[in-house]
């Protein structure tokens, strides 16, 4: 029977409630309730890939939160392919996006252990925030970034600051972001897990009936220029000409009128030639079911590349850019995947070193230590001894400034009154602060960024041979590119004042 909304036992004895949970912890792990909360395409398949790898003790559950840059219903369904049995249902019916305070509110009333913030960077902050302000028993808040973080980015440390986890996907990472928070004066909270849709265990797939494809994985903003881009489309139109037993596929991300984490001024099915040979192709979908069939993978810097190295998939990551902080590809310095254009056509690719592994995303899972350390999160919130962290964002403004950042976040999607007036408030402002940031670079111009020299297959540098390629063909003679040198971190005065203020409402990716 109830009393009071408290289960009883029939004699009156022992609470049923209290005699399971003891009983639980005598015999089995609590179980805990983890709700994830994701927005963009990277965001999602990131956030629900990690979640189910999470122990089974713990019960999860995933919803999207209504952003200007949330993805697609079928851009879901791509990114909840191949999860676990907890959260299989959704690559079929994907949640319906809600707003971000309708999803706090569901937070307020029924709050979880845990929740996994898996928002692009200005809704993470946001999100992070009102969980801080409106949940009086607020449960543990974890976040983290998708794909490959090196280098350490400040924005992302500087949105996430007040979670109590924030998960990174190597030991060079959280190494990278340890030093690059003190500098901050952001008390380190970073912790391992195994990049999820590049572990070693789903290498194996069973067989594929043909393996035909030379597989680009197109990034929105890296190479950035257009004519640059173009480039890249041209080695692909001229690797599917001397290979027309290969098909050549573009791997999109989104198709028209659907959003991405980073936006895409110059996409790449745009710079498609009116005669290019016709297994040239522009292809959008799962990664995982392109590198079914993949004979190799093609990119500058995406993360795919490792859930190709983890299926044992032949790689090459494309220097002919240089290698930069701006390129996100010094991760793979060493790594034997770098390569570029010349081994793109040749049809000459990589295998991932295994000296560079251990430190880069490969590390055994026994070192993964995020789920063990949420778990003593959720321990300390049961004690009521969850310590709250401070924001790494020193701003003052009160009920406005909050209002200006909610605005930052969702764009067109805020439709509050308090919201309106912050911006044109906060929008004169903001302009006067970029033409005086104009005339600084005119007086005193930034520092180029440090770029290293393009590197190939041909001079040893890489792996061992191509898919089918011509093996030694051309370039003999280009150098082997040295390990990539400290790059002067930006002095942390331009990183956490003005620069905080420069988001634009709605865009900015963190």
């Amino acid at each position: 029977m109830s009393d009071g909304g408290r289960s009883v036992t029939g004699d009156g004895g022992e609470p049923t409630s209290g005699r399971e949970a003891r009983l639980q912890s005598e015999s089995s792990p609590r179980v805990r309730r983890v709700v994830g909360l994701v927005d963009t395409d990277s965001f999602a398949k990131w956030g629900a890939h990690l979640l189910a790898t999470a122990p089974a003790h713990w019960d999860v559950e995933l919803r999207t939160v209504a952003t200007p840059r949330s993805a697609s219903r079928q851009q879901l369904r791509s990114a909840f392919r191949g999860l676990d049995d907890r959260l299989a249902h959704l690559a079929a019916a994907p949640s319906e996006p809600l707003g971000v305070d309708a999803v706090v509110e569901q937070l307020r009333r029924d709050p979880p252990d845990a929740v996994l913030v898996s928002l692009i960077g200005p809704v993470a902050e946001l999100v992070i925030d009102e969980v801080h302000r409106r949940v009086r028993r607020r449960p543990v808040l974890v976040t983290g970034l998708p794909g490959i973080s090196y280098p350490s980015k400040w924005k992302g440390v500087f949105f996430r600051a007040r979670a109590d986890l924030f998960v990174l996907h190597s030991h060079r990472e959280v190494r990278a972001y340890e030093e690059l928070a003190a500098e901050g004066g952001v008390e380190p909270h970073f912790a391992l897990a195994t990049l999820p849709f590049a572990r070693r265990a789903g290498a194996v797939r069973g067989a594929v009936a043909v393996r035909d494809a030379v597989v680009f994985a197109a990034q929105p903003s890296v190479p950035a220029e257009r004519a640059e881009r173009a480039r890249v489309v041209g080695w692909l139109a001229e690797t599917a000409r001397r290979h027309p037993e290969w098909r050549v596929v573009i791997k999109v991300r989104a198709t028209a009128g659907e959003q991405q984490t980073h936006r895409e001024p110059y996409p790449y099915p745009d710079l498609v030639p009116a005669d290019a040979p016709a297994n040239l192709v522009v292809e959008s979908g799962p990664m995982a079911e392109h590198l079914d069939r993949a004979v190799a993978l093609v990119t500058i810097s995406s993360t795919a590349v490792l859930e190709a190295a983890a299926r044992g998939v032949p790689a090459l990551t494309l220097t002919d850019f240089g290698i930069g902080r701006h390129l996100i590809n010094e991760v793979f310095v060493g790594s034997g995947l770098e390569g570029d254009s010349v081994d793109l056509v040749d049809g000459r690719f990589g295998t991932v070193r295994p000296e560079w592994m251990h430190a880069n995303h490969f590390h055994p899972e026994s070192e993964n230590d995020w789920a063990e350390r949420a778990e003593h999160l959720m321990e300390q919130r049961d004690a009521g001894v969850l310590v709250d962290r401070p924001a790494a964002r020193r701003s003052r403004g009160g009920a406005l400034r909050r209002a200006w950042e909610r605005k930052n976040a969702l764009g067109a999607d805020d439709h509050s009154v308090l919201g309106a007036v912050a911006l044109g408030v906060g929008a004169p402002v903001r302009a006067v602060k970029r033409i005086v940031r104009q005339v600084r670079r005119l007086v005193r111009p930034p520092e180029a960024p440090v770029v290293l020299a393009p590197t190939s297959q041909r001079a040893g540098t890489g792996g061992a041979g191509g898919a089918g390629g011509a093996g030694g063909a051309g370039g003999a003679g280009v150098p082997r590119v040295p390990r990539v040198p400290r790059v002067p971190r930006v002095p942390r005065s331009e990183r956490v004042g003005d620069r905080e203020q420069e988001l634009v409402p709605g865009r900015d990716a963190g």
